[in-house]
């Protein structure tokens, strides 16, 4: 006798799948509450071809165009980020891997650090990165403390530890001033990352032109640009790349149609993404979502770095992620669409602590 209807299609394959689906699901809508209480009410704007722009209800949100921070922590974070001293061969800077003229990131599928050991995954931008919700590909850190904490330890990056850091700045005469003078107290760990933390939270790229298009400036994008972004929300990559961050706010499974790994091949340990911090089988390929800002000019593309171009990258998304023929055109625009996300870099006066055009220091 065969088995009813519901007994042949609920198969363990096809629960894990709606599970999948439902997590899915829920994470959305907690991760678009999470950015509307994040930001500030916005008006139904209009312009004069009838346009109208209700930027509230939209899944992206622009990045506020300031944000407080002390001006001397800044300064002195700009000053430790770019410190090679900080690592274990005097060698190595958190900006050897996060060049903030190039993106925030190096341009590179994998990075070297202490002895030209390679990292496992590429490095993400740091721009904007405190509006993600967890840290790393796999998201191992819910903070930004424990996350540089983790970098600095680490063997195959600065590969220090804090004691001889801590060593290395005190016998810096303009180190030992600086951290008595913010600080009040002796050169650690804590302070050290305190002060990177302050200036890394402070890279915030506002005014792309999609920024000004979700503010009511409607001609900030071409038609082909809106064309795109239409095209983003109807194929559902809005759906995982959303919120201020357009991403960074949620973990999702690469391969959630096809098997990405098995077709490439030659599966490592990183691979695994949030399954080598959970153990759970369910995370098994699972990675934190990441941010699409600034994404034109941050290549290489996905954990790996296999993708050199936008088209490509949203070839493989569209493959392993929605599993649906989509046509050359649509990801043209879409890729266009991406263009715009592109704000304003952090200037040159903005890094020495002079001038505060995109941020509001708070004395």
């Amino acid at each position: 006798m065969s088995k009813p209807f519901f007994s042949r299609y609920l198969t363990r394959q096809n629960l894990r799948r709606i599970y999948r689906v439902g997590l899915v699901a829920v994470a959305i809508a907690i991760a678009l509450i999470w950015q509307q209480a994040q930001t500030p009410n916005e008006v139904l704007l209009t312009n004069k071809n009838a346009e109208t722009i209700n930027s509230q209800r939209e899944p992206i949100q622009p990045i506020p165009t300031q944000v407080s921070y002390s001006r001397d922590k800044y300064a002195l974070g700009e000053r430790l980020f770019n410190e090679p001293r900080l690592s274990k061969n005097n060698q190595i800077s958190c900006a050897s891997c996060h060049k903030i003229a190039v993106g925030g990131a190096d341009g590179k599928r994998y990075s070297p650090g202490i002895d030209n050991a390679l990292t496992k995954v590429n490095t993400p931008t740091v721009f904007n990165v405190v509006y993600n919700f967890r840290f790393n590909w796999d998201g191992e850190h819910d903070n930004l403390f424990d996350h540089t904490d983790s970098l600095m330890q680490n063997p195959t990056v600065m590969g220090s530890q804090w004691e001889d850091i801590e060593q290395k700045i005190a016998n810096i005469d303009e180190y030992q001033r600086a951290f008595e003078a913010i600080y009040d107290s002796r050169i650690s760990k804590e302070n050290v990352i305190d002060a990177i933390i302050t200036y890394e939270s402070a890279l915030i790229t506002p005014n792309a032109a999609f920024d000004k298009y979700l503010r009511g400036e409607t001609s900030a994008l071409s038609a082909a640009e809106k064309a795109g972004y239409d095209l983003f929300k109807t194929y559902g990559c809005v759906s995982c790349h959303q919120g201020v961050n357009i991403g960074g706010n949620m973990f999702q499974q690469f391969g959630v149609i096809g098997d990405y790994f098995a077709d490439r091949g030659g599966i490592r340990k990183a691979d695994l993404g949030r399954f080598n911090v959970t153990g759970q089988d369910a995370d098994r390929h699972v990675f934190r979502v990441p941010s699409l800002r600034n994404v034109a000019i941050t290549p290489p593309y996905l954990h790996d770095g296999s993708a050199q171009t936008l088209t490509e990258a949203i070839e493989v998304m569209v493959k392993y992620q929605l599993g649906r023929p989509i046509p050359d055109t649509d990801i043209e625009l879409m890729a266009e669409f991406l263009e715009t996300l592109t704000g304003e870099m952090p200037t040159a006066e903005i890094l020495a602590g002079e001038t505060l055009t995109n941020v509001n220091a708070a004395e």
